[in-house]
């Protein structure tokens, strides 16, 4: 690599950061806030490619992604908070902690019940007051309810059974009709919200990723809709609902042929 020096891969990623920081006017005018975005978007096409299935994608994406981390890293060496040797370390070292048995007490009896131990003894250390400290705001909104839901569950506040998440749902749906029936935008929105995590919940309760399940229902959605889009042409907009409901189902039945 021309102009990187470094006998390692760590070593000249971190050189090429130097770089970019140094002699690239876009990056050095970067900040925290400004690559945030590219942060998230990257984690996005690394799943993206996963579910694509795409080795060469997936490998080009993981490049991306660790070019965000060493890049916050750079910012805050700058800022003279922490740098990458300090992420790897922190790394290790709560992996280890976390993990005792691997590097520890091999006879733990529950791993996934130890590792929740061990993250609320984490959150403690760090003067975190709740169970729901940690969630991220930044994390898509069905994700992040989801993870409010387990993290109120493990406390205790949670349906015994589907008999009251059912009873909530009807609920809320009851709730969004009569806002609209008022027809104040704010109800609304309001009632939208917890109809979904309703929904979020009943997901939850039937061990299903509310997350995961709607960008599968995403990817339905787009490949039947440009089955329509295929069928109509460019008269698309000219056919009419039941002519488009009849292409819709066409290209539903070809989904499902051996």
């Amino acid at each position: 690599m021309t102009g990187i020096k470094g006998e390692t891969p760590y070593e000249r990623v971190k050189d090429l950061m130097e770089r970019l920081r140094a002699e690239c006017p876009w990056d050095r005018e970067q900040s925290f806030e400004s690559i945030a975005p590219y942060t998230i978007e990257e984690a996005y096409e690394v799943a993206d490619a996963i579910d694509q299935n795409d080795m060469s994608a997936l490998r080009e994406e993981l490049g991306d992604l660790l070019l965000q981390v060493v890049f916050h890293s750079k910012l805050a060496d700058e800022k003279g908070a922490f740098n990458l040797d300090d992420v790897t370390d922190d790394l290790v070292e709560k992996m280890v902690r976390r993990h005792p048995h691997v590097f520890g007490d091999k006879n733990v009896d529950s791993v996934p019940d130890n590792w929740e131990k061990l993250k609320e003894a984490e959150r403690t250390a760090k003067g975190q007051t709740s169970r729901l400290d940690g969630v991220a705001l930044s994390l898509p909104a069905l994700m992040r309810a989801q993870k409010l839901q387990k993290r109120a569950a493990k406390s205790g506040f949670d349906w015994p059974d589907l008999t009251g998440v059912w009873d909530k749902i009807e609920e809320e749906i009851s709730e969004v009709k009569e806002a609209v029936e008022q027809g104040n935008p704010v109800d609304i929105e309001e009632e939208m919200g917890d109809l979904l995590f309703s929904v979020v919940n009943l997901s939850r309760k039937l061990g299903v990723d509310s997350e995961v399940a709607l960008r599968g229902t995403n990817a339905k959605f787009s490949r039947r809709f440009r089955g329509v889009e295929k069928r109509s042409g460019a008269a698309i907009q000219d056919l009419g609902l039941a002519t488009l409901e009849a292409y819709w189902q066409e290209a539903k039945a070809e989904e499902t042929k051996p």
